[in-house]
C-alpha cells in the first residue's frame, strides 16, 4: 500500500498540458527555428532572463504535483489535506510555526506577548522565536552562511566556465551572463538551506507562517495563471485575425466590431460578474468541490478564461494587419490562381508567416497578466483567499504598513518574486522579439 494518494486537479492537467505541447512544439520547430533560438541564447539578456525563468518554471513544477499522505495507523484511509511535493520539500519552513510576526532572520517576536519568567509571574516582552528555541544555533550564523553560499556560487560559475567556456558555441557575453545568473539563484538556494530551520529567511507573518513559504507557494498560482489566460487568448486571437485581414469586407467589418465593442466594456465588470456567478454556483454545489483546493482550482481556471476570453483583441489586431500586407504577396496569388483553397493558403502560406508575431505577442503580454492577477486579488476578485498568490500576500499586507513600527517583510518578499519574474519576462520578450522578427533583425 502506498504511503500516498496522486491527486491530479484541474490546474494541473491544464499546467501539464501547455508543458507538454509547448515542448512538442520546440521539438517539431527545431531545425526551421534553430537559427532564431540560437540568436536568442547569444544575447546576454535573453540568456540570463531564460535561466531565472527555468528556475520559476521547476518551482511551479513541483508544486503541480499534488497528492493525499496516508494517515498513520490507518493503512486505508488517506488525509484529505491535498498537498504538493513542493510541500514536502518546503516542510521546514513550516515544521516550527510562531505565535505572530518575527523580522527576517530575526530570533525574537516583533512584537511584545503576554508570557511569564522564571518566576512565574506574567510579563509582556518579545519572546524567543520557537524554532530558535528548539534548533538555536550560533548568532553570526547569518554571516556564515552568506560567505558559504557566495564561495558556492563562485564554484559554480567557475565549473561551468571551465566546461562550456572552450566549447565555443556561445559568445563569451552571453555564457558569463547565464553562468551569473545561475551562480546567483544557487548562492540563494544555499544560503536559505543552511539558515532555514534555525531562522525564518523572510520572517513570518501575523499568524506566524513563513513568509518565504508563502511567496514560494505563490509562484505556480501566477505562472500558471499568466501562462493560461495567455494561451486562452490564442484560438480567437488567430482566427479572428487571420480570418478579418485575408477574407475583407463585411466578414473583417463584423470582426471589427465585435472587438471594438469587447474593448469598450470594463473587464473588471466581466471579471466581478463572472466571480459573482462562479461563487454561486460552487455554494448549491458543494458536493462537487470537496475540498478548499478543488473549490479555489475552480476559480483559477474560470479567471484564466474569462481573461482569455477578453483578451484576444490586441492579438487580433496585430495578426489582422500582418495578414493584410501577406494577401498581397505574389505567391499567395498563385496559390490562389492555382485554385488551392482559402483554409489551406491560410494554413499552409499565412499562418507560418504569423508564427513570429504570435510568439512575440502572448511572451509580451504573460508579465502583463502576471500583474494582473495581483491588482483583481488586491480588489477582492482575484484568486481564492486560500490559495496562495502574491496578489493575496499584497492584499494582507495593507493593514501591516500602517502599524507602527510597520511590517515591510511579506510586502517585499512577495515584491521581490514577482518583480523578478516579470522582469525576467520582460527581458525574455525583447530577446524572443529580436531573435524571431525578421524586420527586427535587419534592422
Amino acid at each position: 500500500m502506498m504511503g500516498w494518494q496522486p491527486v491530479v486537479l484541474w490546474s494541473d492537467a491544464a499546467f501539464w498540458l501547455i508543458l507538454g505541447l509547448t515542448g512538442m512544439l520546440i521539438w517539431r520547430t527545431r531545425a526551421s527555428a534553430r537559427d532564431a533560438w540560437g540568436r536568442l541564447f547569444s544575447m546576454p539578456a535573453g540568456a540570463a532572463a531564460t535561466v531565472v525563468l527555468l528556475a520559476f518554471l521547476a518551482v511551479a513544477m513541483l508544486d503541480s504535483m499534488h497528492f493525499h499522505a496516508r494517515l498513520p495507523g490507518v493503512p486505508v484511509r488517506y488525509d484529505v489535506t491535498v498537498r504538493s511535493v513542493l510541500d514536502v520539500i518546503l516542510q521546514p519552513l513550516v515544521a516550527v510555526p510562531e505565535k505572530t510576526y518575527s523580522a527576517p532572520l530575526a530570533s525574537r517576536l516583533f512584537t511584545r506577548i503576554q508570557t511569564t519568567d522564571a518566576h512565574g509571574l506574567p510579563v509582556r516582552e518579545f519572546a524567543m522565536l520557537n524554532i530558535v528555541r528548539l534548533h538555536p544555533a550560533r548568532p553570526d550564523l547569518p554571516v556564515r552562511a552568506a560567505l558559504r553560499s557566495v564561495l558556492t556560487g563562485m564554484m559554480v560559475f567557475l565549473a561551468g566556465w571551465w566546461l562550456f567556456g572552450r566549447t565555443g558555441k556561445q559568445p563569451v557575453s552571453a555564457l558569463f551572463a547565464m553562468l551569473a545568473a545561475t551562480a546567483v539563484l544557487v548562492s540563494a538556494v544555499v544560503f536559505c538551506v543552511q539558515v532555514v530551520g534555525h531562522l525564518h529567511v523572510l520572517g513570518t507573518d501575523k499568524v506566524g507562517q513563513d513568509v518565504l513559504y508563502e511567496a514560494l507557494k505563490s509562484i505556480r498560482t501566477d505562472l500558471l495563471f499568466g501562462l493560461l489566460a495567455t494561451l486562452l487568448t490564442l484560438p480567437l486571437g488567430v482566427a479572428f485575425g487571420m480570418t478579418s485581414g485575408y477574407f475583407g469586407g463585411w466578414l473583417d467589418d463584423l470582426i471589427q466590431y465585435v472587438y471594438t465593442v469587447m474593448n469598450s466594456i470594463p473587464d473588471i465588470l466581466l471579471i466581478a460578474a463572472v466571480v459573482l456567478l462562479m461563487q454561486g454556483y460552487i455554494e448549491t454545489h458543494a458536493a462537487r468541490f470537496d475540498t478548499a483546493a478543488a473549490r479555489a482550482d475552480i476559480r483559477l481556471l474560470l479567471l484564466c478564461l474569462i481573461l482569455g476570453v477578453t483578451s484576444w483583441t490586441g492579438l487580433c489586431r496585430v495578426l489582422r494587419a500582418e495578414t493584410l500586407k501577406l494577401r498581397e504577396l505574389d505567391y499567395v496569388h498563385a496559390a490562389r490562381a492555382f485554385g488551392v483553397s482559402h483554409a489551406r493558403v491560410l494554413i499552409r502560406h499565412i499562418l507560418p508567416n504569423l508564427g513570429h508575431l504570435i510568439l512575440i505577442t502572448l511572451v509580451m503580454d504573460f508579465s502583463g497578466l502576471v500583474l494582473t492577477e495581483a491588482v483583481l486579488t488586491y480588489l477582492g476578485l482575484g484568486v481564492d483567499a486560500s490559495m496562495a498568490s502574491w496578489g493575496n500576500m499584497i492584499n494582507a499586507a495593507e493593514l501591516e504598513l500602517a502599524r507602527d513600527p510597520v511590517v515591510w517583510w511579506p510586502l517585499a518578499g512577495a515584491f521581490c518574486l514577482m518583480f523578478a519574474l516579470v522582469l525576467s519576462a520582460n527581458i525574455f520578450a525583447d530577446s524572443v522579439q529580436i531573435a524571431f522578427d525578421p524586420l527586427g533583425r535587419r534592422a
